[in-house]
């Protein structure tokens, strides 16, 4: 039912609800969200209702439809994903889908095919797509997710209906995270999750806050000379680099507002301090360093996290600063 949704995607369901009503829906929808938002659930319930025979607006829950969904057998939904984390949808997977489109129906309904996260589409697979959407076969619905629009052809966004999905602000995503948790929690760790309420969530879940202050002191106490904190900061980096690093690029970049008089209620803790002690040319110079640090730990897996980190930790404290 569409109150098990995330607050966050009441009102894209609710668009998308009354498209299924008037039967005014695309063949082919694609979704762009930021990581985080539990996409997974409006897909769901899009899948389900489409797929559902006793109501156009909401899966009933007592249909042979919805008894398939519910089992995982429904003969007429299909999922394209990559085979593995992190590699690419094959133009072999994309071909299948293809035929599977081409088919009939085998409960007389609709045909629907998900894919996620489209941009991991390779340049083959994307192209065969294409040709389908181009000429989408009768009763055929292709339902696209994505976390980079920028990475998908713009001849496949072009034949979609875009959806796009909003960010809640900092003060939703912490209040949502707050009353699931029943406590308190810091508004910053929404703003290092860029709002994303379930990533916020399981930050603030697996001890999160207190990982980010030992790190915040840790780097703090590096740019004022301590070379043991600078080991210190590169082993805790070193534990999690594409996290940690993300978080670091966060607090400079707070600081780096310090420096123009911009003052928010969800900057990391340490963002005065860290502006106090570096400069704002140094702090924009290495947050774009770490930036290209990033991308090399990310491109090259067998990189030393923890000698790179250290290295470009060296490279801050040999810069002028505001001591």
């Amino acid at each position: 039912m569409a109150a098990t949704l995330y607050p966050w995607l009441l009102q894209p369901w609710q668009q998308w609800q009354q498209r299924l009503q008037s039967n005014s829906f695309a063949h082919a929808t694609l979704i762009h969200a930021q990581r985080g938002l539990g996409m997974e659930e409006l897909v769901t319930q899009f899948a389900n209702t489409l797929m559902c025979t006793g109501s156009d607006t909401e899966p009933c829950g007592f249909c042979h439809g919805c008894d398939l969904m519910q089992s995982g057998t429904h003969p007429d939904y299909h999922e394209v994903r990559p085979e593995k984390e992190g590699k690419a949808i094959t133009v072999d997977q994309i071909r299948q889908c293809n035929r599977v489109a081409l088919e009939s129906s085998q409960l007389n309904g609709f045909r629907l095919i998900v894919i996620e996260p489209a941009e991991a589409m390779n340049e083959s697979a994307a192209n065969a797509l294409l040709k389908t959407l181009e000429e989408p076969p009768e009763k055929c619905v292709f339902v696209l997710v994505t976390h980079q629009l920028n990475q998908l052809l713009p001849t496949i966004v072009s034949r979609c209906q875009l959806l796009n999905i909003a960010v809640p602000s900092a003060h939703q995503a912490s209040e949502w995270v707050a009353t699931q948790l029943n406590t308190s929690i810091p508004e910053y760790a929404a703003h290092l999750h860029d709002n994303a309420p379930l990533m916020t969530l399981k930050f603030v879940e697996s001890d999160g806050v207190k990982q980010l202050n030992a790190l915040e002191r840790a780097f703090i106490s590096s740019v004022s000379g301590d070379v043991t904190e600078s080991l210190q900061c590169a082993q805790l980096v070193a534990e999690e680099p594409s996290v940690r690093l993300n978080w670091l690029w966060y607090l400079m970049s707070d600081a780096q507002k310090v420096h123009f008089g911009i003052a928010t209620q969800d900057a990391l803790p340490g963002a005065k301090e860290l502006a106090r002690l570096l400069s704002y040319n140094t702090l924009y110079q290495h947050s774009q360093a770490l930036i290209e640090l990033k991308e090399r730990l990310r491109a090259f897996s067998g990189l030393n996290a923890e000698l790179l980190v250290t290295q470009w930790l060296f490279n801050i404290n040999n810069e002028d600063s505001c001591l």
